[in-house]
C-alpha cells in the first residue's frame, strides 16, 4: 500500500464503502490514484470513470508526485509493446515497472 502525503489523502485515497465495489460508483470516494501512473485525480461522478488530475493535495498542500504516465507509454513503446493492443507485461499495472528505469 502507498504512503501519502498525508493522513488525510491516505484515508480518502483508501476509502471503502460497503455499498459500492467501484469507487467511480461511490458518492464518498473523492480521490482516484494510479499507482502505474503516480497521479492523483478528483473523482467526476458521472456515470463514467473520469477524474481530474490534481498537482497538490487538497488536505495538506502538499506537492504531489509528477505523474509518470508519459515515461509509462514510452516505456512500452521502448519494449515494442503496444497497450492497445497487445498485452502489457503484469509489472505495468501497478508501481513495479518504475523499479525498471535509470535512477536520476
Amino acid at each position: 500500500m502507498t504512503n501519502h502525503c498525508c493522513e488525510a489523502m491516505n484515508r480518502r485515497v483508501n476509502v471503502r464503502c460497503d455499498q459500492h465495489d467501484d469507487p467511480f460508483d461511490c458518492p464518498d470516494a473523492l480521490i482516484k490514484f494510479s499507482a502505474k501512473f503516480r497521479e492523483y485525480g478528483l473523482i467526476i461522478h458521472d456515470g463514467g470513470t473520469s477524474s481530474i488530475t490534481i498537482d497538490f493535495c487538497p488536505w495538506c498542500g502538499h506537492r504531489l508526485p509528477e505523474s509518470r504516465r508519459d515515461q509509462w507509454f514510452d516505456e512500452l513503446e521502448r519494449r515494442g509493446i503496444d497497450p492497445w493492443e497487445d498485452e502489457v507485461p503484469a509489472e505495468f499495472e501497478d508501481e513495479r515497472w518504475l523499479a525498471s528505469l535509470p535512477q536520476d
